[in-house]
């Protein structure tokens, strides 16, 4: 979805009189959305929308902010919404109009389902989002998001260049399948397409050597637009035995919104999953905070049976306001001090939290900001863990580990918590092969006529960039796979299986000791086999990167867009012809679940021609 931006310049008494008028319809618009919602949504929404600032309620992009005498207009195919500057007590009445019109504010990557065989943990979806025969159109109230723009498509001829930061988190799926768990219509701003594909097994080979990645390349034929390709990049981590103890410092949010639900006992139950995996030579530490940090139940790095650890968990409890900075900066405090003490293990920070920062920094760069950017070598990793359907910040838990060198999970159930944080799962992704990950693609110009990027939205940077070492840049833990997909053009259809449609070269930063790394390898036009099971994959992992990225286009759950439904239509029939090799997986009927609850909202294809050109 392309939205465009532009400043109006208007002078004091117009801006006087606009704000009336404004006023007049947010009361209209405020008693027609009590139509929609219950009373407990009502109460919910109120409480959770007046105390924030403007600018929560307006992010679709980086843009300088506007001045007093100014109002920025963004416009995109389904409809508009002004951006307003001003106290927060002048923008208390527009809370609700914003909320009627864009159904959830806006904002500025646990374990994924996998494949497995046998039901998936995230099987109990099923159709719950039905009601009747109605499916679910609200969205829960105060979840916060990011809408980046998609990517566009690009001449190779003009720029055969792409560069971008590999990607692990999977949370953009956990979280979509938990919304129609609960009854809940998927909200298109969280929906991350690179999340979404990340969230599933494709059971890659392993690499021969266990210092590099396995990389691989196939293409297949456009499911949606003929005479198109799909190319598929994939970079699968080395299996890595690695004994390094760990120092693991637990941030938990204690705050009153963490009383919501089981908020409080999904954290609990992760946080003592992850105490009882560490070994002997692993110390653990315990941070509490809501308005402030709760300093009865701070414990420092101790032994993980250790008395004092228990006792700080078992005290979890919501209190009052949301303080992360807080928690953060002595979380980091007491992390680094342990770094120092042991600087042969490696450090992991995490947070625990719905992610509702209220008190003192409430931004990720200003959070950030505040607990320093430490040691490049042997860093401090923040895993983000977040929880909760209602009063959620995603951008801010997504960002935080983005910019803090580690992951983001999401968790929906208790049971879900203790699995992800088991012994063998947790040491799994707590073992790092490559720190400040990112891959950059040439294309063959005199191959590939155009290209373009499916996901990845936020995780694209400057081609210059690519030579640089930067914190920003993705952790892989060992034996994780990372998958990329690129709708190509291509001047003639591939002569072979051998042909070469470009190179990629990825960098990264090897833990601890911090040596820069760089691995080449080209990309073919390799087919693989009709009825091979990775052929299966392939085209499942296609499916799942073109439903994600054309949902994601849509201006809100309400704003249905009728070729989006048809081409989701498309995919739901592609996805139906997987079943005899796919079905006995939890996780692919988990995704057919999905699918079909975005087909659903959409409008129905129109009868007979539709007009267009095939």
């Amino acid at each position: 979805m392309k939205k465009l931006s532009r400043q109006l310049q208007v002078n004091k008494p117009a801006a006087i009189f606009f704000g009336i008028a404004l006023a007049a319809i947010v009361v209209v618009g405020a008693i027609a959305s009590l139509r929609d919602f219950g009373p407990e949504e009502a109460e919910a929404t109120g409480s959770a929308y007046a105390p924030r600032q403007a600018v929560e309620f307006a992010v679709v992009a980086p843009a300088a902010p506007a001045s007093a005498d100014s109002a920025e207009v963004t416009e995109s195919a389904g409809g508009e919404m002004m951006m307003f500057s001003g106290s927060p007590e002048a923008l208390t009445s527009s809370v609700t109009a914003v909320k009627v019109s864009r159904t959830v504010a806006r904002q500025e990557s646990g374990g994924g389902a996998v494949f497995h065989s046998g039901a998936s943990s995230f099987q109990s979806a099923g159709t719950k989002a039905r009601s009747g025969t109605s499916v679910a159109t609200r969205v829960p109230a105060a979840t916060t998001f990011r809408d980046y723009l998609r990517t566009r498509t690009v001449s190779a001829a003009d720029d055969a260049v792409s560069t971008f930061s590999l990607d692990t988190d999977r949370t953009s799926f956990q979280l979509a399948l938990n919304w129609i768990n609960t009854g809940y219509a998927v909200e298109p701003d969280s929906v991350r397409a690179e999340e979404w594909i990340n969230a599933f097994d494709y059971r890659y080979a392993q690499p021969l050597r266990g210092d590099s990645f396995a990389i691989s390349s196939a293409i297949i034929e456009h499911p949606l637009n003929h005479g198109r390709y799909l190319a598929r990049l994939a970079f699968q981590a080395p299996e890595v035995a690695d004994n390094t103890p760990l120092n693991v410092t637990l941030v938990m949010d204690a705050s009153g919104s963490m009383g919501d639900g089981n908020r409080v006992a999904i954290a609990r139950a992760a946080a003592e999953s992850i105490r009882r995996s560490l070994g002997e030579d692993d110390r653990i530490a315990v941070v509490q905070f809501s308005t402030d940090v709760l300093d009865g139940l701070t414990v420092e790095h101790a032994h993980p049976d250790s008395r004092a650890v228990r006792r700080s968990l078992e005290a979890l409890r919501p209190h009052n306001s949301t303080n992360v900075q807080a928690g953060l900066d002595l979380g980091v405090t007491i992390a680094d001090h342990a770094r120092w003490e042991r600087p042969n293990a490696h450090n992991y920070v995490i947070l625990f939290s719905d992610g509702v920062a209220n008190v003192n920094a409430t931004d990720p760069f200003g959070i950030l900001e505040s607990v320093g950017r430490g040691a490049s070598d042997n860093p401090l990793r923040l895993i983000t863990i977040g929880v909760g359907v209602e009063n959620f910040n995603d951008y801010l838990l997504e960002q935080l580990a983005q910019h803090g060198n580690g992951w983001y999970r999401y968790l929906s159930d208790v049971d879900q918590a203790k699995a992800t944080f088991q012994r063998d799962n947790w040491l799994a992704i707590s073992v790092p092969f490559a720190d400040q990950t990112r891959a950059q693609i040439t294309w063959d110009d005199q191959v590939v006529n155009s290209w373009r990027l499916i996901g990845y939205e936020n995780r694209i940077t400057s081609d210059e960039s690519f030579v640089q070492d930067r914190r920003e840049f993705a952790e892989i833990p060992a034996g994780s796979a990372t998958t990329a997909f690129f709708e190509i053009d291509l001047h003639r259809p591939p002569a072979g299986p051998g042909e070469r449609l470009g190179e990629v070269e990825l960098r990264w930063v090897t833990p601890i000791s911090g040596d820069s790394n760089r691995q080449h390898a080209p990309i073919l036009a390799n087919r693989l086999g009709e009825r091979d099971f990775d052929n299966a994959m392939l085209r499942f992992g296609a499916i799942v990167a073109l439903a994600s990225d054309r949902y994601s286009s849509l201006w809100n759950v309400q704003s249905g867009d009728r070729a989006v439904g048809e081409e989701l239509s498309a995919l739901r029939d592609e996805l139906g012809y997987l079943e005899p090799h796919l079905g006995q997986l939890g996780a692919f009927r988990d995704f057919s679940t999905v699918l079909g609850h975005l087909v659903s909202l959409q409008p129905e294809p129109a009868a007979g021609r539709s007009g267009y050109s095939r």
